[in-house]
């Protein structure tokens, strides 16, 4: 699997429809995992040796319990995997990539994701991927409080954790602020996140997961990577009317995740 950074929406349990709800609810209640331990994928062959790996399973959610109360982060398998196969289809990453792809899958993407979006409009992915670096964007939604570096299976794991409303208020300050600079381009992508956070419960959180990265990044590394605070510590000196400070700070977290994604050549 390519190693993937997460930022992922859970919403409490009365925040779904009734018979999401009730299948989520049999899940918690009866003990059982939630997520599947072994994940499921089939080929899609664009070829003889070419075509794409893709998850086989759609059932499932991430869930964490705060104070008692279920918090759940719904998989929705199939529409991410929907949109990714369109997302791949239009970027086209590298030379020859349309023959990964079987001939009328994004088109046949394209209608099957339409018809889940008619059935479900309220219907969102509550899981966004990003391999090999965490995108800029997402630790304006953060604060470097809510940091946490955990050890687990034998390796550590670094994560942020808050609230949808603590999570769109940074982005609603930051984004005016950033269309003042030269760091205007940034601001439409965090608007793009304030909306998708907005179809959401505003009682939900949002956790930042480093994830598959955590594998490629030592101890030091892990511990040094303050992108959080150094992204915040941008947008404070902007609002303060510091126009190099800020430029400096974006560019170090440019550099360091350019670093980490350079690995992917080595893998």
């Amino acid at each position: 699997m390519v190693p993937s950074a997460e930022l992922r929406v859970y919403q409490p349990l009365e925040a779904f429809p009734a018979a999401e709800r009730a299948r989520l609810e049999r899940s918690i209640l009866g003990g059982g995992p939630v997520v599947s331990p072994r994940p499921v994928y089939r080929q899609l062959l664009a070829g003889d040796r070419l075509g794409l790996l893709v998850p086989a399973e759609d059932e499932g959610a991430l869930v964490r319990f705060v104070d008692g109360t279920p918090y759940l982060c719904p998989l929705r398998t199939r529409m991410r995997t929907l949109a990714g196969i369109l997302a791949f289809e239009r970027a086209r990453p590298f030379e020859g990539a349309e023959d990964f792809l079987p001939r009328g899958l994004a088109r046949r993407a394209a209608r099957e994701l339409r018809r889940m979006r008619r059935r479900d409009p309220a219907a969102v992915a509550a899981i966004m991927e990003s391999p090999w670096h965490v995108p800029v964007r997402w630790f304006v939604l953060f604060d470097d409080a809510e940091r946490r570096i955990v050890e687990r299976d034998g390796r550590y794991h670094l994560s942020y954790l808050t609230t949808a409303r603590r999570a769109m208020r940074r982005a609603e300050r930051a984004v005016p602020v950033l269309r003042d600079s030269e760091l205007g381009e940034v601001a439409e992508t965090i608007v793009e996140l304030h909306e998708w956070l907005a179809s959401f419960d505003p009682r939900s959180l949002v956790e930042l997961d480093y994830g598959g990265l955590c594998a490629f990044l030592s101890w030091d590394e892990l511990d040094d990577d303050r992108s959080v605070r150094d992204i915040q510590e941008a947008i404070a000196s902007l609002a303060a009317g510091d126009r190099r400070r800020p430029v400096e700070l974006y560019q170090a977290v440019l550099g360091r995740w350019a670093e980490v994604r350079g690995r992917e050549g080595l893998n």
